[in-house]
């Protein structure tokens, strides 16, 4: 059984990194790099770096494809994307030397209803080929929450195991559709709550709250301060070193595909949390998604800290 990977508004994403940007003047970057991206589709990325083999599905612009077909080529990606008439749109990400990171984005292509079915037409024809489902990224234009909700719950009653990676209102109506998992950083956390988190033990009582509305994973990351994983079985809790921060980008993306190929594989939290973590460090000293060295990953998940918040212990 297989993994597929929900991108609903994808993007080209130019990546630039300069020292310092200089508003209403012009700006000499240092590098840029145009790539094929969206949250689901550097999930499905980094998983073919994990070995294995997953399945893209959600909207693509029919015009501009080429870049997202040769990725899904030399990543060993199945590609099952439905594609639209006109063009995937381009987000801009400024990457200045100190680590801060400025996001363009388009709106994306119009869905139409037409388009939406197609969608749910291609999901049930593969249905009996995947038993992982990661929907990730914002909603296009003409989508609505509550298709989300509608769609996560009708593929959770099917027996598929759900992973959430949303924001906003987007979050809100997938959490209804029960997910298996979600992701959110602390600040995504705070708003979908209603209150401030300002310390740990706020943050479980808000996930403890999730839990009971069902969701069983709950994912919380905090930057520089690691990331808790709550799940029935336990809470665990990631310090993360001190590393030069070159993007952001993908960073959310790489924890993510760790997380799913640790639950794909049956690892436990602490060894695929582990993991995770280290895939989410790596893509914050590079520019571009994916797994450059294998060695260096088994250096990172050594210096990871993992400590059981029930036992005290390190795990």
């Amino acid at each position: 059984m297989s993994i597929v990977t929900l991108t609903l508004n994808p993007a080209l994403d130019l990546t630039v990194t300069l020292e310092t940007l200089s508003a209403g003047t012009v700006n000499l970057a240092n590098s840029g790099h145009l790539g094929a991206a969206g949250k689901g589709i550097n999930v499905a990325r980094v998983l073919a770096d994990l070995g294995h083999r997953p399945r893209a599905c959600g909207f693509l612009g029919r015009n501009n494809d080429a870049a997202f077909r040769a990725l899904f080529e030399r990543y060993g990606i199945d590609d099952d994307v439905v594609r639209l008439a006109g063009d995937t749109r381009v987000n801009v990400k400024v990457s200045e030397a100190d680590g801060r990171v400025t996001d363009i984005n388009l709106p994306g292509l119009q869905v139409e209803k037409g388009d939406w079915n197609r969608l749910l037409a291609r999901l049930d024809s593969l249905g009996a080929h995947f038993d992982t489902l990661v929907v990730a990224g914002s909603l296009p234009p003409g989508a609505c929450p509550g298709q989300l909700e509608e769609l996560i719950g009708r593929w959770r009653e099917r027996g598929k195991r759900i992973l959430l990676d949303t924001s906003g209102e987007a979050l809100r109506a997938g959490i209804k559709g029960k997910p298996a998992l979600i992701k959110p950083n602390i600040d995504e956390l705070a708003t979908l709550i209603g209150r401030p988190i300002r310390d740990e033990a706020e943050l479980m009582a808000c996930a403890r709250e999730l839990q009971q509305q069902g969701i069983r994973h709950v994912v919380v990351s905090s930057g520089a301060d690691g990331v808790h994983w709550f799940s029935p079985r336990g809470v665990w809790r990631a310090r993360v070193p001190r590393v030069k921060v070159v993007s952001t980008v993908g960073a959310g993306d790489s924890l993510m595909a760790g997380l799913c190929a640790g639950l794909q594989e049956g690892r436990d939290e602490a060894s695929t949390l582990r993991r995770a973590v280290a895939l989410s460090i790596m893509a914050v000293t590079q520019v571009g998604v994916g797994i450059g060295n294998q060695q260096q990953l088994a250096v990172v998940q050594d210096v990871i800290e993992i400590t059981s918040l029930e036992t005290g212990k390190e795990q």
